[in-house]
């Protein structure tokens, strides 16, 4: 994959949230038993947000340019996008203004202020890093270290759970329970990112190793899906301590565009609670023997 084509990205997002609601859905009459097209028709959704069927053909076949926020809302509404599908069109209309569409840049290296790594480090109980939009592992805690060090046994830096997840398959569905769950909230928390930053020269090569190489990134990806870092709670079993069930907490930093704080943590007394008690005291004896 050279670059991220904006109007393609248009085009497909839109056929594919049109696809998947029926008129029943949608709370219109569904006239004849032999439907050309899978869910509604274009001419369903310009009803249902209140355009002219010739002005969201031209929205579908990529063009967002010149389209107003109410507009947007209304198609929206009628396409019964979530929160984040939502956020996605806005940015692929917010790209779409753009003079020229915008160069492809590559972004300066990410890095984190030493004030920023003075936070991890003072979070001494729970592990903590701080990653970019695109998976990069940009600092750790101790914690984080001990925690992740499946990831972080590849060599490459900045490791990157995306690569991880897809392409040291194996060890990755070792690690995470859900894993297919996993894999495709990697997937579609990149397909956000790149509606927010489709000319990122560093998000357009990792989307293009991903794809060369997993057929399973392949399917995810062109499923069109999109996600928000959010709060949840993650299963893995560790090499070490064995099954941990952690609550995580995401948090966009708002001075560092791009980068979200992620802790994990859980209620006291559980058996993961102990489990990363016995995970602090395995990183402490890891860090005696480097030194």
């Amino acid at each position: 994959m050279a670059t991220i084509d904006l109007r393609t990205e248009i085009k497909e997002f839109l056929t594919s949230r049109r696809a998947r609601i029926t008129p029943e859905r949608a709370g219109l009459p569904a006239y004849g038993g032999n439907r050309r097209v899978k869910g509604l028709r274009r001419e369903e959704v310009a009803l249902l947000a209140g355009v002219s069927v010739d002005y969201y053909v031209r929205m579908e076949r990529g063009s967002l340019a010149g389209t107003s926020d109410g507009v947007l809302d209304a198609l929206a509404a009628a396409l019964q996008l979530d929160e984040a599908e939502r956020d996605h069109l806005f940015h692929l209309a917010r790209q779409s203004r753009a003079p020229g569409g915008g160069p492809r840049r590559r972004r300066p290296a990410a890095t984190v202020r030493p004030a920023l790594q003075q936070v991890l480090d003072a979070i001494t109980e729970a592990p903590a890093w701080i990653c970019s939009s695109r998976y990069d592992v940009l600092a750790t805690n101790h914690l984080a270290r001990a925690l992740y060090s499946p990831v972080l046994a590849d060599p490459r830096r900045p490791a990157n759970i995306a690569r991880f997840v897809y392409l040291d398959s194996e060890a990755a569905e070792a690690f995470f329970v859900d894993y297919d769950r996993i894999a495709v909230d990697v997937a579609a928390k990149l397909r956000m990112e790149a509606g927010r930053n489709p000319y990122d020269e560093d998000l357009i090569a990792l989307v293009g190793e991903l794809s060369t190489r997993s057929e399973l990134f392949r399917q995810r990806w062109a499923s069109r899906d999109v996600r928000l870092h959010r709060s949840g709670r993650k299963r893995m079993h560790h090499p070490v301590v064995g099954r941990l069930d952690l609550d995580v907490e995401s948090l966009e930093l708002p001075s560092e565009p791009g980068m979200h704080l992620t802790i994990y943590t859980a209620p006291a007394g559980t058996a993961t609670a102990d489990g990363l008690a016995l995970l602090a005291s395995w990183a402490a004896s890891q860090e005696k023997l480097v030194r």
